[in-house]
């Protein structure tokens, strides 16, 4: 072994760690060693072995990594679309070369490596070959990466990519167009028997029948008198004249003890409970909903009248137990008839109002007389009342909101007098049953008393207002007896009686009772009325489970309810009751009636 020679520099052999370090993070270019320095040369100190060991310094500007520019170069169709923006942020920043650093344009440098012209496949390699800059570890890693991007170019994923987005970009929108109803021309020509297209085997057509007329649904009633001929009986007429033989009979009979009596309370509760419903007192009258009903005040005989939606107007004789000539129904309007009455002069005259007309229906001579009619299509008719006792004239309310005094006695059929109340709309007029010059009207919210005798066509002021309302009124109706109290059905889910015995300007509640009232569309609205027995009670239909009928006190208690879980199971919006006997009948939108009695 040989020993050093004196004075010669032996530097200490690095660990391989450091040596891997060291040569890593090389910097660029070579270091150029002054020929005194070099190896072999022979200086001032000959003989002697000079090695040098570089340290990585921090370079300021580095240039990007190499695996960036290939990701560049094999992107593609993703690369190709990269903004100029991006693509000029890549390049390498110019930068003064260094002592060993090649010139620029020798093509061995990052700048020679990306060609904007060149579609990127030999990018890796003239990275590999003239970048004499990077470690091994550098060019074997940059070998792996530029493998791969060959790879995936070789797979034209960005092709496929594009390809993918155009189809998804021309698919059409979810919402397909309604196809267009082909022409009849164009329709396969179905194959039809001989007999459905009404030709005999030989080949020879059939005659044709002659096309029947269609009936009108709902035939109008025109103008004038009309005769006296049920609908579904037009062929048999010995039952009709049975019916209205009947009528005329009973209504010659004039009612014992013509005074109202008012009995106590207990033997009234007495006569309600003894009233009662049986199957056999249920019947279909009319055809549609109820809207109206009247009992005759005859004591023998049970007539009741019933007028419809459609017009109808229905009689039937509870009395008679055959089923053949219990009813018959007449149209005798064009709309739905919305108050009836007989007249407590002559039960043989039914008085009956609809939207344009109110008729006078004489059994004595089997017609129905036009005493009303409303010229003006605005001016329709809703509620009458007769203002004396011998039913000569009447107080008639319009739905418009005005009233009229009509007098049976004068030809035609215009009103005596048109009076402006300062309502929008008058549902219900009721005459006073002992002062018959006050009458008392129902209207969109208000309620008030008017007298007959101070109607002028302008603007009138009434005597009284019954207030509290805080939505549409559908009836308002005097006690039968003194006319002191006042009972009123409301939208707002409230009955209210009024005292009305001085009939001051303004008048307040005097009991509030809640009662849902609330019918819609397809029910007639309720309507409270007295008991011509009983001074102090009144009758309304009820929307409660069971379906009843049920009877207040002018104080708010609830005597009676008339139900029965086997025949009655609907609501029964419109009632009457006898004036002198103990019955009670109730009407629903089908057109049933039902009659409790002893």
């Amino acid at each position: 072994m040989a020993l050093p020679r004196p004075g010669t520099l032996e530097p200490k052999e690095p660990s391989p760690r450091s040596r891997q370090r060291t040569q890593e993070s090389t910097p660029t270019g070579t270091a150029e060693l002054p020929p005194s320095a070099a190896p072999g040369g022979r200086g001032a100190g000959a003989g002697r072995q000079l090695r040098v060991l570089l340290t990585p310094l921090a370079v300021a500007g580095r240039r990007l990594l190499p695996q960036k520019r290939l990701l560049s170069a094999y992107g593609g169709a993703a690369a190709g679309r990269a903004p100029a923006g991006k693509r000029r942020s890549l390049e390498r920043s110019p930068r003064k070369p260094g002592p060993g650093s090649l010139p620029a344009g020798t093509g061995s440098g990052w700048d020679s490596a990306w060609d904007e012209e060149s579609d990127g496949s030999d990018a890796g390699d003239s990275l590999l070959n003239g970048d004499s800059e990077l470690s091994a570890y550098e060019r074997k890693r940059l070998k792996n990466i530029t493998e791969n991007a060959k790879f995936f170019a070789a797979l034209k994923l960005h092709e496929s990519a594009a390809r993918l987005q155009q189809m998804a970009n021309k698919r059409q929108s979810h919402g397909t167009k309604r196809p267009k109803p082909k022409k009849a021309e164009d329709e396969t020509v179905l194959r039809r028997s001989m007999r459905l297209q009404r030709v005999d085997p030989p080949g020879i057509p059939l005659s044709e029948l002659p096309a029947r007329p269609e009936a009108e649904e709902y035939p109008q009633v025109p103008a004038g008198p009309l005769p006296m001929i049920p609908e579904d009986q037009v062929g048999n007429s010995e039952l009709t004249g049975d019916l209205l033989a009947t009528w005329m009979r009973i209504s010659e009979v004039k009612a014992h003890g013509t005074e109202k009596l008012t009995s106590d309370m207990e033997r009234y509760q007495d006569s309600l409970n003894s009233m009662v419903l049986s199957e056999d007192s249920i019947k279909k009258v009319v055809k549609y909903r109820v809207c109206s009903m009247a009992i005759h005040p005859s004591e023998s005989i049970i007539l009741v009248a019933a007028g419809d939606k459609r017009g109808q107007i229905g009689l039937w004789n509870v009395s008679c137990r055959a089923e053949e000539g219990a009813h018959v129904f007449f149209t005798a309007h064009n709309d739905q008839v919305s108050c009836m009455q007989f007249s407590p002069f002559n039960p043989a005259h039914l008085l009956s109002v609809s939207n344009e007309t109110l008729r006078c229906g004489d059994v004595t001579r089997a017609v129905f007389d036009e005493i009303c009619r409303s010229e003006d299509n605005d001016i329709n008719l809703s509620s009458f009342d007769f203002l004396d006792d011998n039913a000569s004239t009447a107080i008639v309310g319009h739905w418009g909101g005005k009233v009229s005094v009509v007098d049976r006695r004068t030809p035609g059929t215009s009103p005596e007098l048109s009076a402006d109340i300062g309502f929008k709309r008058t549902r219900t007029v009721h005459v006073h049953p002992v002062n018959k010059h006050y009458f008392i009207a129902a209207g969109s919210m208000d309620v008030r008393v008017y007298d007959v005798r101070c109607l002028a066509a302008g603007q009138n002021k009434p005597l009284s207002s019954l207030r509290g309302h805080t939505k549409s009124v559908a009836s308002a109706y005097f006690s039968p007896v003194t006319g002191s109290r006042v009972v009123t059905v409301c939208a707002d889910n409230k009955l209210r009686v009024y005292d009305t015995t001085s009939l001051a300007p303004t008048v307040t509640a005097l009991s509030t009772i809640r009662h849902n009232t609330t019918t819609g569309r397809w029910l007639t609205r309720f309507r409270a009325v007295w008991d011509p027995k009983q001074e102090h009670c009144f009758v309304v239909g009820s929307m409660g489970q069971p379906r009843q009928i049920q009877v207040f006190q002018d104080t708010g208690k609830l005597l009676h309810s008339f139900f029965n879980l086997d025949c009655l199971g609907s609501i029964c919006s419109i009632n009457v009751i006898h004036p002198s006997r103990n019955i009670l009948v109730g009407g629903n939108s089908s057109g049933r009636l039902y009659v409790f009695k002893e």
